[in-house]
């Protein structure tokens, strides 16, 4: 059988097995995985070429990490650069010491224990980042700090992982090798820093003028840094990270992600095929009950930890239990860990076959979890009060809020023309936003302002609603949008309500619910374009007179941020 028609075949079988889960209304990442598991040993036996499929599945680890990274520039990491660094490293101890001590329980020897808690301790990046993006989560406050730990994650994974390899192949200086890959690693950031800001954009300027260009210097940057990251000993998910991140503050960073979407997605598919078909069914019965232990442990016992320690850093709970579902499941390092241990003869095959088995499990599990994360904190939201320790810093007090009469959800992107048209109104003015920079912009400028996210029901609660006239939101972000309306419209407020939307279906939901405005931004500015034509005709010296009107008013616009 050629690869080609084994490949045809394969994704044949992936492609039945995800119209029946469409059909069932199931999340489709399930979905490749069952298909591995059909297509590998433990069933049809036709996914053979192994070596070509880890090429593909590690082409979209890289495609997929860059993509984020191009998502994460400089300023969302000093955003939540703090918190994630300390929620990591805290989820990491917590896990890892409760993992042991249950596998302990479980009857495993200290070193077994010692791996399987370790494997529990990690999350998949890949996956998390492909179920957040399935949600159009990207940009929100969660998904960022879960980025961050998730990367933190990594970067001790990765150490481990060249410690226990060190080990293997004999080696005696464990902490001098990874010194070594430390100061590398730093080198070549330093070296990133210096380029993305002095060399880069006149490449990619340049790169820009042809769309063909720019696809294959993204493509070939993204691939590059992945091989000399996993040259030095750090893993292709960091080297790929870093790359997106170097670019993420060009202009065209967009573009470039836009361009490698359909890339990853193929590739990513593979990645999950590959997962599945490593399965090895005929372990599963003896490993059955410890599996599901520590499974549950997983699944609700991560999310916890994390839940805790960002309810001590002062986030809400809403945020600390999306982020907490980030961590629901183990990721492919602790599969190649455990695979790393049977090798060196630290662990046998039945230990392995518990953590892959605890793998397809959490990973499962995991994926109905944050998908579906609205309604079940719904339904756990008054179980989870009583973890929270420590008043949420997104609630706003009613002292803070209280003379306000205009209420400006989101001071970025528009937000800014906003403030200038509400203060000509001479009421007083609060602006809320999840964006600490903005927050402390505003108060250089003396309006109103406090940290929050209207995504948090407690937010919603600790408004004052009954004194407010009017509300704007420019959170662009339609279920978060139409739950707040909801939130106003059922407390009896009549405040003026105005919102964006991108849809007109989304447009006629909000006005369903009582919006009082809807601002269609693609269609206005449509109109606005069409009314300049009809006045300016073909007269080339108006439109180079609007150009400078228009450039002016950028400029002004960029003063207020």
């Amino acid at each position: 059988m050629t690869l080609l028609f084994e490949l045809g075949l394969v994704l044949g079988v992936t492609f039945v097995i995800c119209l029946l889960m469409r059909a069932l209304k199931q999340p489709l990442i399930v979905g490749y995985i069952l298909s591995g598991i059909i297509v590998g040993p433990s069933a049809l036996n036709i996914l053979n070429s192994g070596h070509e499929y880890e090429l593909l599945a590690n082409l979209g680890i890289v495609f997929l990490l860059f993509i984020v990274g191009l998502s994460l520039n400089p300023q969302v990491i000093r955003e939540v650069g703090k918190v994630s660094l300390i929620t990591g490293i805290g989820q990491i101890v917590f896990t890892s010491i409760v993992g042991y001590l249950i596998a302990i329980s479980l009857g495993l020897a200290s070193i077994p224990a010692m791996y399987v808690a370790i494997a529990l301790t990690f999350s998949s990046t890949i996956i998390v980042l492909k179920l957040i993006s399935d949600r159009e989560d990207l940009d929100k406050l969660y998904a960022k700090i879960a980025i961050g730990f998730l990367l933190v994650q990594d970067i001790v994974a990765s150490v481990i992982l060249l410690s226990v390899g060190v080990f293997a192949n004999g080696g005696s200086e464990v902490s001098q090798e990874i010194g070594v890959v430390v100061v590398k690693g730093f080198s070549i950031i330093l070296i990133l820093l210096y380029v993305s800001g002095s060399i880069l954009p006149r490449i990619i300027a340049y790169m820009a003028t042809s769309q063909e260009l720019l696809f294959v210097f993204s493509a070939v940057w993204a691939l590059s840094l992945a091989s000399l990251f996993a040259a030095i000993g750090f893993s292709v998910e960091i080297g790929a990270l870093v790359a997106g991140v170097s670019l993420a503050s060009s202009p065209f960073s967009e573009e470039m992600a836009a361009r490698l979407r359909p890339l990853r997605d193929l590739f990513i598919l593979v990645f999950f095929l590959l997962l599945g078909s490593k399965m090895e069914l005929s372990q599963i019965g003896p490993q059955l009950i410890p599996a599901m232990i520590l499974s549950v442990f997983v699944l609700i016992g991560n999310p916890l930890i994390v839940i805790l320690l960002m309810n001590m850093l002062g986030y809400s709970k809403k945020i600390g239990f999306m982020a907490g579902l980030t961590v629901a499941q183990i990721s492919e390092f602790s599969l190649i860990l455990a695979a790393l241990g049977l090798r060196i003869g630290h662990l046998d095959s039945q230990v392995l076959s518990l953590i892959t088995l605890v793998g397809l499990i959490t990973i499962a599990g995991s994926t109905y979890l944050i998908l579906y994360a609205d309604s079940i904190f719904v339904r756990v939201s008054k179980i989870l009060d009583f973890l929270m320790l420590v008043h949420s810093k997104t609630r706003l007090s009613r002292r803070d809020i209280r003379k306000a009469e205009m209420l400006l959800i989101g001071y970025d992107r528009v937000g800014s023309i906003f403030v200038k048209a509400l203060n000509k109104l001479e009421k007083p003015l609060f602006v809320v936003d999840y964006n600490p920079d903005s927050i402390e912009r505003l108060s250089e400028l003396g309006i109103e302002s406090k940290y929050g996210d209207i995504a948090d029901f407690e937010f919603c609660k600790s408004l004052p609603i009954d004194s407010l006239k009017m509300i704007v939101s420019t959170v662009p972000d339609f279920k978060t949008n139409l739950e707040f309306l909801r939130v106003i419209r059922s407390s009896g407020s009549h405040a003026i309500f105005i919102v964006i939307a991108q849809t007109v279906r989304q447009a006629s939901e909000f006005y369903r619910y009582g919006a009082s405005y809807v601002i269609l931004p693609h269609h206005l500015g449509a109109l606005h374009a069409a009314k300049i034509i009809e006045s300016n005709k073909l007269e080339k010296k108006l439109y180079q007179e609007l150009l400078r009107r228009h450039q002016a008013t950028l400029a002004k616009m960029t003063a207020w941020r």
